[in-house]
């Protein structure tokens, strides 16, 4: 997303705050927020994993945008998180984490912590979660708030995540958060016999792509348009020199 547009949602969201009822538990007013969110937001719209719709009702997504969003968080909308980054929508998140069929044992990389949201959901369905995050005060902040939130298994790295976590791989899930146009080649060469790697592909159009690695290679498919803010980095070398 760019500045303009990240400018533009604020703008919107600034108009639209809703009104806080007299003696209100704001607990109580996330938890309502959250259920409703699952209902209509995702099991309306085709989530079907069970164990994916019932971390979703848990993860406190509030926990982890800026204060002043916070009244939006379960908002069928992505929401600025601060140095022109967004967090997903919940729809997103629940649609690429579904898409893993993760069953609780795995190791799981994402490129792109970003909040620190989507690692909180991985971390409640797999082993072990593997996090690269390229904007240093996300990075902080998101290892921070995991910290503090008791995800144990989830471990934040700061830096570019094109070549992934070597020393951590083979993963048994991929997925990436920020938008390549060419699928980083060092992290499907990390993806292990049977995995499975999300990520948003392209520039200007976007398309979620889901790789599956069996005995044959790599099995390609793609799923919906998508709009996520650009992969930064070694990435963008890589692409400028395959193109000249």
């Amino acid at each position: 997303m760019s500045k303009k547009h990240l400018i533009s949602l604020a703008a919107i969201l600034a108009t639209q705050m809703p009104a806080v009822a007299c003696g209100e538990d704001p607990s109580d007013r996330f938890d309502s927020a959250r259920a409703r969110m699952v209902r209509e937001q995702l099991l309306d719209r085709g989530i079907k994993d069970a164990r994916v719709l019932e971390v979703m009702s848990r993860v406190p997504r509030h926990e982890l945008v800026p204060k002043k969003y916070r009244v939006y968080s379960y908002t069928d909308s992505p929401l600025p998180i601060g140095e022109e980054q967004t967090i997903s929508q919940p729809y997103v998140v629940a649609y690429m984490t579904e898409h893993l069929h993760l069953s609780g044992d795995e190791r799981v990389l994402e490129v792109g912590t970003g909040s620190g949201y989507q690692a909180a959901v991985l971390g409640e369905l797999a082993a072990e979660v593997y996090t690269i995050e390229i904007v240093p005060l996300l990075a902080r902040r998101s290892a921070k708030d995991l910290k503090r939130l008791g995800y144990k298994n989830v471990h934040v790295r700061e830096g570019d995540g094109y070549r992934g976590w070597p020393e951590k791989a083979p993963f048994d899930a991929i997925i990436v958060t920020a938008a390549p146009e060419q699928i980083p080649e060092p992290l499907l060469d990390q993806l292990a016999l049977g995995g499975r790697m999300i990520l948003p592909l392209g520039g200007e159009n976007q398309r979620l792509v889901l790789l599956v690695r069996d005995e044959e290679g790599l099995d390609k498919r793609e799923l919906l348009p998508v709009r996520f803010v650009p992969m930064t980095g070694e990435i963008q070398r890589v692409t400028k020199k395959k193109n000249n």
